[in-house]
């Protein structure tokens, strides 16, 4: 495009409507209209019935712990996925410390270290991916102490 007060040679006019001619043909043959094409969607419909079954490998533990409560520095092998129903628990955590509430979610991952202080009194759900097998066989001496 010429700049204002600039003159535009007639051949540089001729090409500039050449283009400007075929742009405008180019629209007439598609309507008008840039002409995308789309997959209509498809309605889904799929009862939990119809899911097929799956063995998972999880554990699904519900922690209830008191304000002031400290679960010590620790890391296990297993992916933990902490869901906390009632209250806040403030976790240390990879150099971090995050403050998780009622309705929030935290994923630690495998081997990662880390500890968590209730701030008040606090419900979570805890899921583990393998079990926690130091739960189940009682050995989980950072947590029961000399129990």
């Amino acid at each position: 495009m010429a700049k204002p007060g600039k003159t535009v040679s007639a051949s540089r006019r001729k090409a500039g409507r050449s283009a400007a001619r075929a742009l405008a043909e180019h629209l007439h043959r598609v309507g008008g209209k840039k002409r995308v094409t789309t997959k209509k969607a498809q309605l889904k419909y799929l009862p939990w019935s119809g899911v097929e079954l799956e063995n998972l490998n999880i554990m699904l533990a519900r922690v209830l712990l008191k304000k002031g409560c400290i679960v010590p520095l620790h890391s296990h092998h297993n992916e933990q996925i902490t869901y906390i129903l009632e209250g806040a628990l403030k976790f240390w955590i990879d150099g971090k410390e995050i403050v998780v509430n009622a309705g929030e979610v935290l994923t630690i991952p495998p081997h990662m270290p880390h500890k968590a202080e209730a701030l008040v009194d606090t419900v979570d759900l805890d899921v583990f991916n393998p079990p926690r097998e130091d739960w189940i066989s009682k050995t989980d001496k950072y947590l029961r102490g000399s129990k």
